[in-house]
């Protein structure tokens, strides 16, 4: 299992339904209120951060369907970005 620094939103037509979830899936992790959902920031292990990802999106979609998540991964200095289910690049953390 890896260690990530996750920095995410989620957005969500109800965003009360997925706090829990939230709370449920990321213990300890920071959530703040932002307009339709919640910023994330944290830490999180996980075999990957594909992985990690889709199984944060698929949790708070079985809550509320209509779910968004754009997030990044940081590990050893890579940050892989996605949005929802979709790997949208990698980069360096330094920049």
């Amino acid at each position: 299992m890896k260690r990530y620094r996750l920095v995410a939103e989620a957005r969500s037509a109800r965003p009360q339904a997925i706090k829990p979830e939230i709370e449920r899936a990321l213990p300890g992790c920071s959530i703040k209120p932002v307009v339709e959902g919640f910023r994330i920031e944290g830490v999180v292990e996980g075999a990957s951060a594909r992985e990690a990802n889709r199984e944060l999106l698929s949790a708070l979609r079985r809550t509320e369907r209509k779910t968004t998540l754009r997030s990044e991964w940081t590990s050893d200095e890579v940050v892989e970005r996605f949005f929802d289910y979709s790997f949208r690049g990698e980069g360096s953390a330094n920049g």
